[in-house]
Formats: structure tokens, sequence, C-alpha cells
């Protein structure tokens, strides 16, 4: 267990009240760490945050809207409020409004879509950073998507957030290396979550999907989980600036 060890870390893992974030937080709590769980919904996190508590574990609640820079502020403040660090930072939260061709994405939906999937990782990624520094280092996990390395002819302007975040884990670990902050990316395949219901049940994408999988399955959010655990513990320690595949062998 200490390769995977967790104890005493503080992790910050937002759109963790359901899905792949709420898996993260579960088994980061598994492994020792402290949990903010954060999204939109406070009841919905508290529900979490409980589960994880009933289990023995530590874990707070904040409520967090990630298209809202304040809120942002708020939560990375909240957090150290709480448990006065931040050792781990997982954005995971997203968003994808179309669901379409690109060229038939409405102005405000692309520019959506940009603002969260983006600009909230480089927002918060700047408030929280800097501590983590302080500390003597960190993780810093993003959530992307293999839609960010492959064409897609309905997942258009999210597929450019998700590939965009991948580059945004590579300039960060070249910029805080140096002061022994860690940066990678974990892109799921098709994974059954209420964000990706519209592709899982929909019988052609899911077929299509699976005939192109080795494994001839979709994933589940708990088999993101680990690599998450292995990004922010030890057994990551000289791994940085990578993006991690995890989807059943569908890129092969």
């Amino acid at each position: 267990m200490s390769l995977f060890d967790l104890t005493d870390k503080v992790a910050l893992i937002t759109g963790s009240s359901r899905g792949i974030g709420k898996a993260i937080a579960l088994r980061y709590a598994e492994h020792g760490a402290k949990v903010v769980v954060s999204s939109r919904n406070l009841d919905a996190c508290e529900e979490v945050a409980a589960e994880i508590r009933d289990a023995g574990g530590e874990a707070v609640a904040i409520a967090c809207n990630i298209n809202h820079k304040e809120q942002l502020q708020a939560l990375a403040d909240g957090a150290r409020e709480r448990f006065g660090k931040i050792d781990v930072l997982v954005c995971n939260a997203a968003l994808n409004p179309h669901f379409g061709p690109s060229q038939e994405i409405p102005d405000e939906a692309f520019d959506k879509v940009m603002h969260a999937n983006i600009g909230s990782i480089h927002r918060l990624c700047r408030m929280v950073i800097p501590g983590m520094a302080e500390n003597g280092g960190g993780s810093v996990i993003i959530v992307s998507s293999i839609a960010g390395l492959r064409g897609s002819n309905v997942l258009g302007a999210y597929a450019i957030s998700k590939a965009a975040d991948m580059q945004i884990a590579r300039n960060l670990a070249i910029e805080w290396g140096p002061q022994n902050i860690r940066v990678n990316c974990i892109a799921p395949g098709l994974v059954r979550t209420e964000f990706a219901r519209a592709l899982w049940e929909n019988p052609d994408i899911y077929k299509a999907t699976v005939k192109r999988y080795p494994l001839q399955r979709i994933g589940e959010p708990d088999e993101i989980a680990g690599a998450a655990v292995y990004f922010a513990s030890s057994a990551g320690n000289f791994t940085t600036g990578q993006t991690l595949v995890v989807d059943g062998g569908g890129t092969a």
C-alpha cells in the first residue's frame, strides 16, 4: 500500500459528486487522502462527503460552478481553510452542450465549452499550484478524453477542448517541474457515466464503440480512478507532462 499511499494528502476534485469524479474521490479517501468534494450541486456533494466520512475517511463538500472565477477562488480558498493545504488537484468537471457536427454548434455553446473545459482548468491551476509549490510540491491531474486524440463528427468542440487540456498539462509540467509539481492527463474512452449517457445509451454508437474496443465493453467510473491514484501517489513521482489513455484498447 505504501507505493499508492495518500495518507495526509489533501485532494481537491472538481465534478466529484458523480461519475468518474466521485469514483476518484472514494478511492482517494480509501487510500488515506482528505478529500474536497465539489460540483454545482451542494446536496450531491454532501452525500459523497458523508459516504467518505461514514467509511472512516475525511471529506468536506464545497459547491462550485466552474464557469465562475469567483466560485473557483472560493473553492480553492475553502479547501485550504478546511485542511490547510492542497496536495492534489483533480480537474474533472467539464461540459458538452452540443452533440452533432461542429459546423452546427451555436457560437454561445462553443464559447461555453472553451470557457469551462479549458478556461476553468487554467484559472484553477493558477489559484492552486503556487501554494503547492510553497509546500514542496504536488500533483495535478486533468481528466481529458480520447476525443482529444481523434477526429469526431459529433463531438467537435468538446474534442478541441480535451486536446487543449493535454497541452495545458505539458505546458504546466515544464513550467512547474523544477518546483516538484507534476501535471498529467487521463484520457478515458467511453465510460458509463451520466455525462456520457447520450453515447452509451444510443444502441448504434454503443455497438460501434464496443466493436472497436478489444475488451469488448465500455469502461466503468471506478476503472479510471486507479490511474488517478497512480498520478497522485509516490508511484507516479517520475511521471509528468503525460496523457495516460484508459480506453479498453480502443485507440490501439
